[in-house]
């Protein structure tokens, strides 16, 4: 994970950016290290975990977790987030050179994953002082190797701080905005004016992020939190890959812009507006009926009754594919990496590994339904026979 991070970046600022091509001459790896990038990301991490701690929002319970037991999270990453606009905005009215961020993009990469490292290292120590109870199912094989990358630990905590609830969206998810808008101010520093490929490359992720945070609460009936444990993979994932692969487009068109025709802006800002549209509209359907069944807004739908006691939804838009919402991840993905171009694979990364990710986790989620409701999740699967693509997959 962490070498793919480095192949990316350095690709995307040879002149051919060629993925197809090993890029040369690599960056000697003197130049890789930077104490002070690593003491920014710190800083970052703990002026986050600062923000995490401020008595603000709500308070909610989780999932019950094998002792039955629900622990309590603050809803408040919005507001966190709006703090943070407000002091970055603050700075940069008092001189900060925001485009220091491109100018130590790969030394600030290597940092996040030697940061991500060191973090795994100590959590999985951590774990073996967990309770039974508190070890995550997929991550207590035996195999060293495998429960330090899946997560040997559900979720750790220091207090009632959460490391992995923290980590979700709070450093890596923010942190991506912050990159963007890092590569849209030095795009124009170099050219006098952002590109309109750079701001709807930062518009379009930049709703998605808003939207991620504004409805934080829907993340603690996720596979991440409620299955995973919190391992290599995830934290990784959290703090280096989130951040430095899905900001690739904008890092892209800083090293190779593109002009964009108003026309071909239209049909993209479209094409993001559909896939958000289904995205949004199936999570909003799922997590409303999760919440309360009754709400006029879901009373009406279809339902398959499970020996659980739960329902599963079978009309509106889970009637449509079994997983709508990887549906609208994947064309707002596509709607995100057009803005570049179409001369080059490597901006399209993102969508084509989050293809495989998502059908990845499409296929646990069918073994997890499958063991979970039995023949109430077969009669699902008879009803709804596609699972993301409709007449495709």
């Amino acid at each position: 994970m962490p070498a793919t991070v480095f192949y990316l970046l350095v690709t995307c600022i040879t002149e051919q950016a060629s993925v197809l091509s090993i890029p040369g001459p690599l960056p000697a790896l003197g130049t890789l290290w930077n104490p002070n990038t690593v003491l920014l990301l710190l800083a970052w991490i703990f002026f986050q975990a600062v923000l995490y701690l401020l008595p603000l929002g709500k308070v909610t319970k989780g999932t019950a977790l094998q002792n039955q037991t629900r622990l309590q999270y603050r809803i408040h990453a919005f507001q966190a987030f709006v703090i943070t606009v407000m002091l970055v905005g603050a700075a940069l009215v008092c001189g900060l050179r925001l485009s220091y961020i491109h100018d130590h993009f790969l030394q600030l990469a290597v940092s996040a994953s030697a940061i991500s490292l060191v973090f795994s290292v100590l959590l999985y120590v951590k774990s073996f002082y967990a309770e039974e109870s508190a070890l995550a199912p997929g991550g207590n094989s035996g195999n060293l190797v495998y429960d330090f990358f899946i997560g040997h630990e559900l979720n750790p905590r220091l207090g009632t701080f959460d490391l992995k609830y923290f980590c979700e969206l709070r450093p890596g998810l923010i942190g991506w905005a912050l990159i963007n808008l890092a590569m849209l101010v030095k795009e124009t520093e170099l050219r006098g004016s952002p590109s309109l490929a750079m701001m709807l490359v930062n518009a379009f992720q930049l709703l998605y992020v808003v939207d991620a945070l504004w409805n934080e609460e829907a993340i603690l009936t996720t596979m991440d939190i409620v299955h995973d444990g919190f391992g290599f993979m995830l934290v990784f994932g959290d703090l280096a890959w989130v951040p430095f692969t899905y900001s690739l487009q904008a890092y892209f068109l800083v090293n190779h812009p593109h002009e964009l025709g108003a026309l071909s802006a239209i049909g993209i800002i479209v094409l993001n507006t559909m896939g958000y549209a289904i995205f949004r509209g199936a999570n909003s359907q799922k997590n409303c009926f999760r919440r309360n069944p009754t709400d006029p807004r879901v009373a009406g739908l279809q339902t398959i009754p499970t020996a659980t006691g739960k329902h599963l939804l079978v009309s509106g838009w889970w009637g449509f594919v079994r997983h709508p919402n990887y549906l609208g991840d994947l064309i707002m993905a596509l709607a995100w990496s057009l803005p570049c171009g179409v001369t080059h694979i490597l901006p399209y990364f993102y969508v084509i590994y989050f293809t495989v990710l998502l059908v990845h986790r499409e296929a646990r989620d069918e073994h997890q339904c499958l063991r979970k409701y039995g023949l109430a999740w077969q009669e699902y699967c008879s009803r709804v026979p596609y699972r993301i693509f409709p007449y495709i997959y």
